[in-house]
C-alpha cells in the first residue's frame, strides 16, 4: 500500500516543479504531462492534474497558448511557463541544490 502522507505532503508538490521544468522548455499539454509524471512514478489522475494546471495559470506561473502543444496533438490544452513561472523554477532549483549539497555533506561525515 502506498504511503499516502508521503505522496500527499512531499511528492505531490514536486509535480509543480516537473510541470514548470517542461513548460519552460516549450508548450506542454495535459495528456503528455500526465504520462510524463507517471513515468517518474507519481500516482496522478486527470482529475488531479487538470485542476493543478489551472491553479498554476491562476498563480501566473503558466499560461495557455493558442496553438496546440508539440507534445500530444490530440490534447487541445497547451500551456507554457510564464516569466513568473521561470523565476519560480529558478528559485526552486537553487533551494534544491542547496539542500542536496547539505545532504551529501552530512552523509560524508
Amino acid at each position: 500500500m502506498p504511503n499516502e502522507p508521503l505522496e500527499r505532503e512531499i511528492l505531490r508538490p514536486l509535480w509543480k516543479v516537473h510541470i514548470l521544468f517542461h513548460a519552460q522548455e516549450g508548450p506542454i499539454v495535459g495528456h503528455w504531462m500526465l504520462e510524463e509524471l507517471r513515468e517518474h512514478g507519481y500516482r496522478v489522475s486527470p482529475g488531479t492534474l487538470y485542476p493543478l494546471l489551472e491553479r498554476m495559470v491562476q498563480l501566473g506561473w503558466l499560461e495557455r497558448v493558442g496553438a496546440k502543444g508539440r507534445r500530444a496533438p490530440k490534447d487541445g490544452r497547451p500551456y507554457r511557463a510564464t516569466a513568473a513561472g521561470r523565476r519560480a523554477l529558478r528559485e526552486v532549483e537553487a533551494r534544491l541544490r542547496e539542500l542536496i549539497r547539505e545532504v551529501h555533506a552530512a552523509r560524508k561525515r
